[in-house]
């Protein structure tokens, strides 16, 4: 895949540049400290959310640098010294990076991404970091609910200019298809990231010409093969459909046969029932008909419910903005540091319970029963432990530890894979197509009662024993402050 050709590095929060500089006088700028990206809660309340836009979290590290016009701009703050400057001037991205890959169902308060290396470079690519994986992890979250909700049938991503910007327009295409879309009105995202262009005609289309059915004839000729017709300028069935219906017959004396229809406004259910039954009785039951305007899996779902006979949708500004839930929470907190070869675990203690973090240097597991193949739970340990999966394994429920379950028969994967290896990028980034295949395959790994609208049955992140000692004793000696 492309991406596009910028360098991002300044794009930051500017108290990213405050702490490395403060760490770097005081001393502490090579600390090995290992930081955590995760999040709090499934957008929508939610069972599950899908990981996306490590693609572009690795172009951004790939390339991190800063120019002479950088370092111009910092001197001209007034509040940073010459030999930090200098530091920046020969920075060298050199953190090891691992990630859980795109495509994947992931769970609220695991680690989706762990960054380990000098506290200066681990902590300063928060802000990007997060940009990517909030932003992308909303949208194709977002997308896989409307998918789901269509039951089948596919689903278009038609909010390029209801986008949060460009950037929004082009990656929010890309998530989107990795999310179940079958592709996107973005031109540039196909172009340069593979992701399906698809798109016929606006309103405007309709009115350039002296008549909807001349402007259907119009395009017909231009595009005989897959032509869509918009039907609802004027009157979907007193004009659209049966001026649509002339054309369809005319391409057909031709030897051509035409897609469908397309209907953006009005009473969808109502008008598709009645727009089927029209072509139905003129011999065109093979014309797909295509609904659009302001749709949600929420809607989506009310008007199948209703026996609307849509089969695709086109949805734009409620899934590229998420509009029910505009926000993914993706936090980025350091679990650790290093001293004297030994990791030392790190804990943010808060009054709010949900804000109390996981320490140390983590790995992640995904449980699976062997009988059915479908996910169980996932499982936080520390670094280096391992859960072997031919004995009975214990787990229980770091909130309620009293909750406690024997697991057998089951079969234990670590998620997360390594990314950079000291700087250097280890991982090779798998196409829109793979991964989009990969998240249909891992969401069928998933029950039904977690994929529910409304209260989803929920999903359990818990913790080993050890770590959730270690958590225990972080906050024994918080209390004690």
């Amino acid at each position: 895949m492309k991406n596009i050709d910028r360098n991002l590095t300044m794009l930051t929060d500017f108290y990213e540049l405050t702490m490395a500089n403060g760490y770097f006088r005081n001393g502490m700028g090579e600390m090995i400290s290992y930081f955590d990206l995760f999040f709090r809660s499934v957008p929508d309340e939610g069972g599950f959310a899908i990981m996306a836009g490590l693609e572009q979290a690795i172009d951004y590290m790939k390339n991190l640098s800063f120019s002479e016009d950088d370092i111009d701009y910092l001197r001209g703050k007034g509040i940073f010294g010459e030999d930090f400057l200098g530091y920046l001037r020969d920075f060298k991205f050199c953190c090891d990076v691992w990630a859980i890959p795109e495509g994947t169902p992931i769970f609220p308060n695991e680690p989706v991404m762990t960054v380990r290396g000098p506290a200066i470079q681990a902590q300063f690519v928060e802000t990007m970091l997060l940009i990517c994986v909030n932003h992308q992890s909303l949208i194709a979250t977002k997308a896989n609910r409307i998918v789901r909700a269509a039951e089948g049938r596919p689903v278009m991503e038609f909010g390029s200019r209801r986008a949060q910007g460009f950037d929004g327009a082009v990656y929010g295409a890309r998530a989107a298809y990795i999310g179940g879309c079958c592709g996107t009105a973005c031109t540039i995202s196909d172009k340069d990231m593979g992701t399906p262009a698809l798109g016929t005609m606006a309103h405007s289309w309709i009115q350039m010409f002296d008549s909807e059915l001349e402007a259907f004839r119009a395009y017909a000729k231009c595009y005989p093969k897959g032509t869509t017709l918009l039907v609802d300028t004027y009157n979907v069935l007193k004009s659209g459909v049966p001026n649509a219906i002339t054309v369809f017959k005319e391409m057909r004396a031709r030897g051509e046969e035409p897609a469908g229809i397309r209907i953006d406004s009005g009473d969808i259910t109502y008008l598709s029932k009645c727009a089927r039954q029209m072509l139905d009785d003129e011999g065109f039951p093979n014309v797909k008909i295509v609904a659009s305007n302001s749709l949600d899996e929420y809607i989506i779902r009310d008007i199948l419910l209703q026996g609307a006979k849509i089969d695709s949708f086109g949805v734009g500004e409620r899934l590229i903005t998420s509009k029910s839930e505009p926000v993914f929470g993706g936090v980025y907190k350091l679990a650790a540091i290093e001293k004297d070869g030994e990791i030392i675990p790190k804990i943010k203690v808060s009054e709010n319970v949900a804000k109390i973090t996981n320490p140390d240097f983590k790995e992640v597991w995904r449980l699976f029963d062997s009988s059915t193949g479908k996910a169980i739970a996932d499982i936080l340990t520390c670094h280096g432990e391992e859960i072997d999966d031919s004995r009975p394994y214990e787990i229980f429920d770091p909130e309620h530890t009293y909750k406690r379950k024997v697991l057998s028969n089951f079969s234990a994967v670590k998620l997360m894979e390594k990314i950079f290896d000291g700087g250097r990028c280890v991982y090779e980034s798998p196409t829109a197509d793979d991964i989009r295949a990969y998240c249909v395959a891992q969401i069928d790994t998933l029950w039904d009662e977690l994929k529910r609208f409304e209260y989803p049955h929920k999903y359990y992140v818990d913790l080993s024993t050890k770590l959730w000692q270690k958590k225990n004793e972080l906050l024994r000696k918080a209390h004690n402050f």
